[in-house]
């Protein structure tokens, strides 16, 4: 197996690695397992310091869960065989997830923005004792942890809503931390906690835009990458020189595998039995070597 033979043609993931549900799966179940232990501990040291914003941060954590579950439900669901309703098999549930993980992270910021805005408006700085301190600090360096960690199983992957999931992670690192940030300053400057939770928020909106483009675009169909398109065109030049002229592609992923199309030209003189052995030639050898399905359109020459 040559090295290109060995990778994804796509983005150049490790095919072994490339949309296995069960890794977007273990993902989702540790997220679940450490949200609910870290909104114990949060509830816990809110009730025991009388704070309301590290109670409120508490539910904040449990919310992630609902992230890391629509990964789970996704993953489980696009691992699915194509049947006769899903001829392409169910592997955009991984991008519906991330818009729902998209949208809830939406949401949690625009809850934010209001909730640093109302703060203006009054003179109350944030006080925790030294056990909501100590149990907020865990709670960034252990969300962040999971944030790294979901953005490592994506980039394994390349499943969006994991990757979702990571920033829903980092969302919640940000919002403790930025409590923690408040009670740092507030004996200079008594509007750090609204500001730090300004900014943090539009950080969250621009997170949760970049991932509904990116998901978009993948449902749309995009364009295939620039050296994916060279290495096929080299692969039909190396087969039948270079009169083929292969061009208009089009590749639409359906995560469990892509779908691309091309047009090549042929002599005008060829039979249609000839020319359809051709197309069959170069998608299957496109198949072998690149692992993407191909149908290719036949034009004649002029």
């Amino acid at each position: 197996m040559t090295a290109r033979d060995s990778r994804h043609p796509a983005d150049g993931s490790p095919a072994k690695t490339k949309n296995n549900p069960v890794l977007a799966q273990r993902e989702g179940f540790v997220s679940i397992a450490v949200n609910f232990v870290l909104f114990a501990l949060k509830m816990w040291a809110g009730v025991y310091a009388g704070s309301i914003a590290l109670v409120a941060d508490a539910w904040h954590t449990l919310s992630d869960s609902l992230g890391s579950v629509a990964v789970v439900i996704a993953a489980k669901l696009s691992a699915k065989k194509p049947d006769k309703k899903h001829p392409f098999g169910q592997g955009r549930w991984e991008q519906i997830a991330a818009l729902f993980i998209a949208f809830l992270l939406a949401f949690i910021a625009f809850d934010f923005f209001i909730e640093a805005i109302l703060r203006f408006g009054h003179d109350e700085s944030v006080r925790f004792g030294t056990f909501a301190i100590v149990v907020t600090i865990v709670s960034v360096i252990v969300k962040e942890a999971l944030a790294r960690y979901a953005f490592h199983i994506a980039r394994k992957t390349g499943n969006v809503s994991v990757k979702a999931d990571g920033w829903h992670h980092r969302a919640d690192a940000l919002s403790s931390l930025v409590v923690l940030v408040g009670i740092a300053f507030a004996g200079y400057f008594d509007k750090m906690d609204s500001v730090l939770g300004i900014v943090v928020s539009v950080m969250l909106l621009h997170a949760a835009y970049e991932i509904v483009k990116e998901t978009i675009t993948k449902l749309l169909g995009e364009e295939p990458d620039e050296k994916l398109i060279a290495d096929i065109s080299e692969k039909i030049r190396s087969m039948h020189g270079n009169d083929l002229r292969p061009h208009h592609f089009h590749i639409h992923n359906y995560v469990s595998h892509s779908e691309l199309t091309l047009h090549i030209k042929l002599d005008n003189n060829l039979s249609i039995e000839a020319g359809h052995r051709i197309a069959t030639e170069i998608e299957t050898a496109i198949k072998s070597e690149f692992n993407v399905t191909a149908t290719v359109h036949v034009e004649p020459k002029r």
